[in-house]
Parts: C-alpha cells; sequence; structure tokens
C-alpha cells in the first residue's frame, strides 16, 4: 500500500530533482548505539539478539517517514509501512536474501523472520519470492567493530532502499556498544531525518 507524492508541491522539490541526478545519491554515516539494556532484554526473553535489535530498527524506520519514500520513475511513492530484507547466512559460506515482514508485535515478527532464516538455509536461492523495494536493506557483519561501511550498488538505478548495517558488539566496563551504518538517498531525506532514525532507534533499544 502506497500514495504518491505530490512532488510539486513538495518543499524539498528541488533538493529532490537535484540530488536524483546524481551517479552516486547515496550519503551515509556510521553511529555507535548502546545495546546494554536490549542484550539483556534479548536474553531475559530468550530470543535471538539479532532478530531483537532488527525489530527495533524496523520499527523506528516505520516512524520516520522520509524512510517510507521510494523512486518510481518520475513519481515519489510513500509506503505505509516497509518491511526488512536482510542478508542470511548459511553454513557454506554463501548467503541469501530475506523478505521479513514488519510486524508491530515482536512475537509475529519473530515467528515469521525465523521461517524465512529457515527457508534460505534449506535452500540455494539468492532472492526470496517477494523482492520489491518496500524494504530496507539490512547487513550484519557481527566479526568487524567498523567506523564506516560502502555498499556494493548498481549506481543511478535505486528506488532509495535505506541500507543499515550492524557491526561487532563490544563491552567497555560493563557498557555494551554497537556501530550501526545508515546510508539513504539524499534526494529523499537529510541528515537531520537519520539523526532521528538514530535517536528513536536508541529509544526502541532501551525499552524494556
Amino acid at each position: 500500500m502506497y500514495e504518491i507524492l505530490d512532488i510539486d508541491h513538495w518543499n524539498r522539490k528541488q533538493i529532490y530533482h537535484f540530488f536524483k541526478g546524481f551517479d552516486e545519491p547515496y550519503f551515509g554515516v556510521t553511529v555507535d548505539v548502546d545495546v546494554t539494556k536490549a542484550y539483556a532484554n534479548a536474553k531475559d526473553i530468550q530470543t535471538s539478539f539479532f532478530l531483537y535489535y532488527l525489530h527495533k530498527s524496523l520499527k523506528a524506520v516505520n516512524g520516520i517517514q522520509p524512510f517510507l519514500y521510494r523512486i518510481d520513475h518520475d513519481n515519489v511513492l510513500i509506503y505505509k509501512e516497509v518491511h526488512a530484507s536482510a542478508t542470511v547466512n548459511r553454513e557454506d559460506g554463501t548467503f541469501g536474501f530475506s523478505y521479513m515482514p514488519f510486524d508491530s508485535d515482536y512475537r509475529v515478527f519473530e515467528k515469521n523472520a525465523l521461517m524465512e532464516i529457515d527457508r534460505i538455509r534449506s535452500t540455494d536461492d539468492l532472492f526470496p519470492a517477494y523482492n520489491g523495494a518496500d524494504v530496507v536493506h539490512f547487513s550484519a557483519l557481527p566479526w568487524l567493530k567498523f567506523t564506516s561501511l560502502s555498499h556494493a550498488r548498481i549506481l543511478g538505478k535505486s528506488a532509495g532502499e535505506p541500507k543499515i548495517s550492524f557491526g561487532k558488539v563490544t563491552n567497555e566496563n560493563g557498557v555494551m556498544t554497537m556501530p550501526c551504518s545508515v546510508h539513504v538517498h539524499h534526494g529523499l531525506m537529510d541528515g537531520k531525518d537519520v539523526g532521528h532514525y538514530f535517536e528513536l532507534f536508541q529509544q526502541l533499544l532501551d525499552e524494556l
């Protein structure tokens, strides 16, 4: 479900058209988030920490309208909600792209995500059956405490899907932090929107 944005009356019209013509219209930042409470909460409810913080991230994304914008030819679409397309590893060292539908109820999201993980690990399919633009591209690099990140992309052919990546969790004096990299299309949003994402994501990570 989506609506079509009225670009002619959008206050970012000129900014959108300016960046839309770039070969590389994305910008990105990497921020350390505090996952001390989130890690403990995931253990308390006996769930995957990855799925737990993925759900919090997806919930934050769905709470910030510019993260719901996508480019479709000459239109900008506003999706009602977006979902997760996360990479899932396999024992043979390969991976597959997933489709994990968002649900505000964590246990519903978890159930569907676990089914999708099982599907990927039991096949050699690279892509899921549904592969639309109403997703955020997620990935995790739990082996690396990175401070920046770049992505492989086909320049000039993106619908503007955000790309969010998570790194290695480290513990210093009882405070657990994890790097989070966010890359977004500058024609669709600005730095303040990414700032709002990190603010909301941190609030959700700190929830009981």
